[in-house]
């Protein structure tokens, strides 16, 4: 059996890297990554929230970092080049602790095609990981583990809403193997746009120049109280490390998705079923798909749709956003502009697939 090990890198294409040495400094992204597109997005909410006290980041690493674990990922692949054979890859990267009944909180593209997931706490005890659900559409993932509640320590998910540019933060996880790895910086942006491993926009990302990489992908990035605002996902780098610009899938989405995964072991996206582009005053529908809640509402191609439940659109990300805080079987008015006359539609949405 042919038998590569890679680490994952704090990259949503990191699952599809080919193979490099065990320790191996830099891995090339070359060939099998592509860039993060990156566009700034109005945050859903930049107010400032009164924070606790502020604490310095060795009491945050004393704090947490027993609540961060290693997960090494064993997958199985039939796509070998020689006949008859299948190749195997392992794979590791970073969680942490979610609740006191043993689940972990990742990226789903740390497990996906996951054979056999091992999670390792700071202690050096190891276990079992069964992957409860993954959600391709927010690179969110939980994993179980039978371990004893003294271990079960869960962090606190604050809210990735009141983030501010240049506070600080601070990242750990377990880059190239390096357990307990802390680092710290600044919030670099807010309202960032990356995307997920289906392809899906991730709005309001965090990015951070906090040194995140290979390994670090599905670690938590924490804010100077200690809260998680974030995991940390992506990189956007030419030469497969980090080179200062760093993101995090949002800790609000975080605990939706998390909340669903661990109920249900799935995550329900709601949708419209258009496609649209940017316009002046709204977003324009460029295609409308059949049979959609949008198509059945009587939406057409060229509309432009200038708000949803009386919230103004002004980007088609700012569409996404409002789209996605609903659920499937939601019933929302949106209005449109068509032909200089304004009309506003009840639009029932539907469930979207990854």
């Amino acid at each position: 059996m042919a038998r590569t090990r890679n680490r994952v890198v704090a990259a949503v294409a990191a699952a599809a890297l080919a193979g490099g040495a065990v320790g191996a400094i830099a891995v090339s992204l070359t060939s099998h990554s592509r860039t993060t597109t990156v566009r700034t997005v109005a945050p859903a909410n930049s107010a400032n929230i009164a924070s606790s006290s502020t604490l310095t980041v060795a009491e945050i690493a004393k704090k947490w970092s027993s609540s961060v674990v290693e997960l090494t990922v064993d997958s199985r692949s039939s796509n070998s080049p020689f006949p008859g054979s299948s190749g195997s890859s392992t794979a590791e990267g970073s969680g942490f602790v979610y609740d006191t009944k043993g689940d972990i909180v990742t990226n789903q593209h740390v497990v996906e095609g996951a054979a056999s997931i091992s999670v390792r706490f700071r202690n050096g005890s190891t276990y079992k990981g069964t992957l409860v659900g993954q959600d391709p559409s927010t690179d969110v993932a939980v994993v179980h583990v039978n371990a004893p509640v003294s271990l079960l320590v869960p962090v606190t998910l604050g809210d990735s809403s009141a983030v501010q540019i240049g506070e600080g933060v601070v990242a750990i996880g377990d880059p190239y193997g390096l357990v307990d790895t802390v680092t710290s910086g600044i919030v670099s942006a807010t309202g960032r746009e990356i995307q997920a491993p289906d392809g899906t926009p991730i709005e309001n990302a965090i990015q951070t120049d906090a040194p995140i990489n290979h390994g670090n992908s599905g670690g938590p990035l924490l804010d100077m109280q200690g809260d998680v605002i974030g995991i940390t996902s992506q990189i956007q780098s030419d030469s497969g490390v980090f080179d200062g610009i760093g993101f995090a899938v949002p800790s609000n989405l975080v605990a939706q998705i998390a909340l669903e995964l661990v109920a249900t072991g799935t995550a329900k996206h709601a949708e419209m079923g258009v496609f649209v582009g940017p316009a002046a005053n709204g977003a324009r529908v460029s295609r409308v798909r059949s049979g959609s809640g949008a198509a059945r509402a009587g939406i057409q191609l060229g509309d432009v749709i200038t708000s949803v439940g009386g919230v103004k659109v002004t980007t088609p990300q700012r569409l996404r956003a409002l789209i996605e805080a609903h659920q499937p079987g939601d019933t929302v008015q949106v209005t449109i502009l068509r032909a200089g006359a304004t009309r506003t539609l009840a639009v029932t949405l539907g469930n979207r697939t990854s």
